[in-house]
This record gives C-alpha cells, structure tokens and sequence, in this order.
C-alpha cells in the first residue's frame, strides 16, 4: 500500500506537487495520469526516495521507502529504463542488482524468462531498443518479488505484444494481492487495464475514484445523428441545454438529448434519418474533460478541429447550433 498525505514539492519559486493526499490500495491495478509537467513524475520520485518532500509525507507498505532495510522485497520501480550500466549485459546487471539483496541467481533467470530476456542475456544493455530497455527495467522491478510495483510509462517503445504482456502483467499481480501503480499517457491502454486511477494537474489532485466513476463523473447525453435535412433537424432540436453540432455532411452531434427525443422530434416533422447512434464518453474524453486548463503546455490546435478534419478530411472549424 501506498500512502502519501499532504505531499508537496518545490523546486525554488516553483511548485512541482502542491499538498496531494491519495491512498494506492493492493490488490487492484491504480492508474495515474496528467498532462506533462503535472507532478506525476515528482510525486513517484518521492514515494521512491529520490525526491525529499517539502511538506508532506508518503509511506510504502507502512515506512518510508528509505527506512526498508530490504527495499527491493518491498518495492520494485521502473522511473527511467536508461538507468542501467551500458557496458553490462542484461545478465550482469541484474545479477548485481540482486546481489546487494542476497537473491539467488535463480530468481534473475526466472524474471528474465517472464520477462522475454533469456535470449539476450549475453547482450549488453547499452545496445538495447528502447522496448527491451523497458523489459529490462521490468525485470528489475520484479527482482526482489515485491509486494509493491510503481512503474512510470511500462509500455513506451513496446509494440503491440509487449503492451498486451504488460497489460496482463500487471493484472495478474493485482490479482495475487500487490499493490500496482502506474503512469501512463496512452488512454486506450489505461482503460483496459486500470481499475482506479489518479488524475493530477499542476500538481493539484483533480479525480481519485474508479474507472468507471470518473468517465460517469463528466458523461452526458449525446447521440449521433446522419440525415439529409441536417439543418432542420437542428433547428428542430434546438432548446435550452441542447448543443447540435454539424461534424460533417449530413452528420450532427447532439449533446443534451437522448436518442428516444430525438427519434420522436424527427417523427413529427417527417425528416428522415439515416443513423441514429447513443455516444459513451471514453476515458480519453473524460481525460480531457478533466485536466481542460491544467496542462501547462498547450497549443492553439483544438480537439473540435481536429475531429472535424477526420470527419471531412479538411482542417476547419465545425458549425454548432446551440440555444
């Protein structure tokens, strides 16, 4: 179990993570996300001991991360896969690692088989993808078979095999009773795999609830609609609290009706409809919908304009209705 109360970090005049409080439970697969520059690196480097609080403190199964005299059996991370010796092989690198905790060798191969390195143990690290960086940074984290996992980014550079490994990785542990926390900013990733997640934004916790809970939390009515007489039907559905958008020919996207309403004001005034479809919020939607203002680098490219350009294959901005 991960505990952190109060937690804040200030580089000078800056403030990296500003007095969090969040509690990362065992037995369940905990993500967290945020944009970049949010925290989430600072708050993982402090559970971890890198970082000295400013205010604040976090616990690992019960202790700070420093007062473990066996860390590694307590707590495996992957922060950063390039913090390996380059000149060593796959081998030599974890076979030191387990010597500083009185590991057998046996337990070096038996991650390194889980872990698909056993046929470039011979290889220097140094030569290493960046996807068998990460499965080396997975095999080290694993070592000491602890009760904790904390793992920034597991998936970056692994192709779609790698990903669904860790993918199952991480649930199967979850599943033996380990407390996993993990970053991540692929969101399709994140929905399959976590059961609760952590939203930070400018080092401020913004959602600390399960999967489903936090997509619910910003979830509304919204259908998609094809017709002919789009423009009609527009100013047919126009009322208080209802926002057509045209996304693209004959297409709208209505928010704020159900398809039941919608079906029946169509009804009574003859217009046809080709597609009447109820849209579910993704967690990417949600995602976005959360940390909207809280990311510190932004562009001027917004998300209406980019999916009106998939819908028409043209840059612009989409036409909306609303009242």
């Amino acid at each position: 179990m991960i505990q952190a109360e109060g937690l804040r970090k200030h580089y000078g005049p800056k403030t990296a993570v500003d007095g969090i409080s969040f509690t990362v439970q065992p037995g369940r697969v905990t993500g967290f996300l945020g944009p970049n520059g949010a925290g989430k690196s600072t708050t993982m480097r402090m559970i971890m001991g890198l970082d000295r609080p400013s205010a604040g403190h976090v616990t690992v199964n019960g202790k700070p991360f420093a007062q473990h005299k066996a860390p590694l059996r307590e707590v495996g991370a992957l922060l950063d896969a390039k913090a390996v010796h380059t000149g060593r092989s796959a081998y030599n690198h974890l076979r030191a690692i387990a010597a500083t905790h009185d590991i057998p060798v046996s337990r070096v191969h038996e991650v390194m088989a889980m872990t698909g390195l056993t046929e470039v143990a011979k290889k220097r690290a140094g030569g290493f993808s960046l996807g068998m960086g990460q499965r080396l940074g997975i095999a080290n984290a694993l070592l000491g078979d602890p009760q904790t996992l904390i793992l920034d980014e597991p998936v970056n550079g692994l192709d779609p095999e790698g990903v669904l490994w860790v993918r199952n990785l991480v649930r199967y542990l979850a599943g033996q009773g380990k407390t996993v926390f993990l970053s991540s900013h692929l969101m399709s990733e994140m929905a399959q795999t976590a059961d609760h997640l952590l939203v930070i934004g400018r080092g401020q916790l913004i959602a600390d609830m399960s999967v489903q809970n936090l997509i619910a939390s910003v979830q509304q009515k919204k259908a998609l609609v094809r017709t002919p007489q789009s423009a009609e039907l527009a100013a047919a559905l126009a009322a208080p609290g209802v926002s057509v958008t045209q996304s693209a020919h004959e297409t709208l996207e209505v928010a704020g009706l159900d398809t039941r309403s919608i079906a029946q004001i169509a009804l009574e005034r003859q217009i046809l409809l080709y597609e009447l479809t109820p849209q579910e919020a993704s967690l990417e939607q949600a995602y976005f919908e959360l940390t909207r203002g809280a990311a510190e680098y932004q562009s001027d490219f917004s998300m209406a304009t980019a999916t009106h350009s998939q819908a028409t294959g043209m840059p612009g901005q989409p036409q909306n209705y609303k009242n």
